[in-house]
C-alpha cells in the first residue's frame, strides 16, 4: 500500500542526525546513546508529532547506525579484506527531501479500530482493513522512490516436518533464472526462464538513459526517473514472488524437505563476464529471491541450505569429478568435461546435457556429498522449462 505520509512524520530523524553531530566523533568523543537522545529531544517539535513509542523507534534505529558504524570501523581496522569499502559515517538527511523509516509498534496502533479489523496508525489519517488484526506486530512507513510504502509485519507459526533423504538443488542465474534439480528418483529438472526480468531490466537501463539525458544542470534524477524506478522494483518484486511460490508450491507437493541453494560470497563484486553480461547479472536481486524462498520455506517447515558454488559449472556431474573450493588449493583442478556454449556442457565421451542442469546437481552434491548414494541412474537431466507470468 502506497500513501502520502505527513511531512512531519519525516523529519524526526533530521534533528536528531543533526544532534547526534554535535558529538565529534573525530575526537573519540563516541556517540550519544539512546537514553541520552530521547531526554534531549522530548521536548522538539518533532518529537511530539509523533507517538512517543515512533519517535523513540527513530532515535533506537540512529543508535543502531552509530553502534554499527563505529563496530564496523574498529573490525576495517583488523582486517580491511572483509569489506568492500571503509564504513562511512552515518549522512545527514537532507532537510527539504530527507526522509526515514518510520516503525509504529502494537503500541502505536489504534486498539478500537485494530479489533474491528482496521489498522489506524496514530496521530495520523492512515486507516486500512486487514485480515490478520490479531497477529500483528508491527507497521512500517518506507521510503521508496516517489512513494511510502506501508508494510504490516505479522506473526505466523512455523510449520514442522519429518526430514527425509529428498533434497532440491536450485542454481542461480539470468537467462534461466533458477535451474531445479533432486536427488528424488524420476524428478524432472526444471529451468524457471529469467528472461521476462533479463527484458525488463534492457527496458529500464534504455529508458533511464534516455531520460538522464534531459535533465538540466547538476540534477541527478527528476520525478520520472523515480516513478519509472519505482514501476520496476515492483515489476521484479512480483515475479520473484511468483517464482518462489511456484517452487516452494512444488516442494511441498513432492514432500522434498531440504532445499539447497547455491552462492558466492561477493560474486556481484568479483564478476568478470563483461560490461554486458555483468550489468545483466547485477541488476537481478538475487539476495531478495534468496531471502524469500527462505522466509516461503521455514513457514512450511523446509529446511533451506546456502553453499558456495565454486567450479559447480565446470565439474563433470556424470564422472563424479571433484568439487574444489576455489582458492583453497594452488594446483588449478582438472574436470572430464567442458562447458562448450552458454547452455550446453558436454563430457569427455561426447554426452551433450544442458549446462545450467548440471550446475545444480553439482550444487547438491557440493552440500550433500552423499546424496547420491545409490547412484546416478535414477536422474534425469533432460529439463522442463517454467515460463511464469510475464510482469506487466
Amino acid at each position: 500500500m502506497k500513501q502520502k505520509a505527513p511531512n512531519s512524520d519525516v523529519k524526526e530523524s533530521r534533528a536528531v542526525t543533526q544532534v547526534q553531530r554535535l558529538e565529534d566523533v573525530n575526537y573519540g568523543h563516541g556517540y550519544l546513546s539512546y537514553t541520552k537522545m530521547d531526554k534531549l529531544m522530548q521536548k522538539t517539535e518533532q518529537y511530539q508529532a509523533l507517538p512517543a513509542k515512533v519517535s523513540q523507534q527513530v532515535l533506537r534505529g540512529l543508535e543502531k547506525n552509530w553502534k554499527s558504524f563505529f563496530e564496523a570501523n574498529k573490525a576495517y581496522k583488523v582486517d580491511a579484506s572483509k569489506f568492500l569499502g571503509k564504513p562511512k559515517i552515518p549522512k545527514y538527511k537532507n532537510p527539504q527531501k530527507g526522509r526515514n523509516l518510520l516503525v509504529y509498534t502494537q503500541q502505536a496502533i489504534s486498539k478500537v479500530p485494530l479489533k474491528q479489523g482496521k489498522i489506524r496508525l496514530s496521530k495520523t489519517n492512515i486507516e486500512f482493513p486487514t485480515s490478520v488484526s490479531e497477529k500483528v506486530a508491527e507497521v512500517r512507513i518506507v521510503p521508496r522512490c516517489d512513494c511510502y510504502v506501508i508494510e504490516v509485519i505479522y506473526e505466523q507459526s512455523e510449520k514442522t516436518l519429518n526430514p527425509n533423504e529428498w533434497i532440491v538443488s536450485v542454481d542461480l542465474g539470468v537467462n534461466v533464472l533458477m535451474a531445479v534439480t533432486s536427488n528424488q528418483p524420476g524428478f524432472i529438472p526444471l529451468l524457471i526462464n529469467g528472461r521476462p526480468l533479463k527484458s525488463l531490466n534492457q527496458f529500464y537501463n534504455k529508458r533511464k538513459a534516455i531520460l538522464q539525458s534531459q535533465l538540466k544542470g547538476n540534477r541527478q534524477t527528476s520525478k520520472r526517473i523515480k516513478r519509472l524506478t519505482r514501476c520496476r522494483n515492483q515489476k521484479v518484486e512480483n515475479y520473484l514472488h511468483l517464482a518462489s511460490r511456484y517452487l516452494v508450491n512444488l516442494l511441498r507437493s513432492k514432500n522434498i524437505t531440504t532445499l539447497v541453494i547455491g552462492k558466492n560470497e561477493g560474486w556481484k563484486q568479483k564478476t568478470n563476464m563483461g560490461k554486458v553480461n555483468n550489468q545483466k547479472f547485477v541488476a537481478i536481486p538475487f539476495n531478495r529471491l534468496i531471502a524469500m524462498l527462505t522466509y516461503k520455506c521455514q513457514l512450511v517447515g523446509i529446511k533451506v541450505v546456502i553453499t558456495e558454488e565454486s567450479y559447480t559449472s565446470q565439474s563433470n556431474f556424470f564422472n563424479l569429478d571433484e568439487l574444489p573450493v576455489y582458492g583453497e588449493s594452488q594446483e588449478k583442478p582438472t574436470f572430464t568435461g567442458k562447458r562448450i556454449t552458454r547452455g550446453l556442457y558436454r563430457t569427455q565421451t561426447g554426452i551433450f546435457c544442458q549446462s545450467d542442469i548440471l550446475s545444480s546437481y553439482n550444487i547438491l552434491r557440493k552440500a550433500f556429498p552423499n546424496a547420491f548414494c545409490y547412484g546416478i541412474e535414477r536422474c534425469v537431466v533432460h529439463p522442463r522449462r517454467i515460463n511464469l507470468s510475464k510482469p506487466k
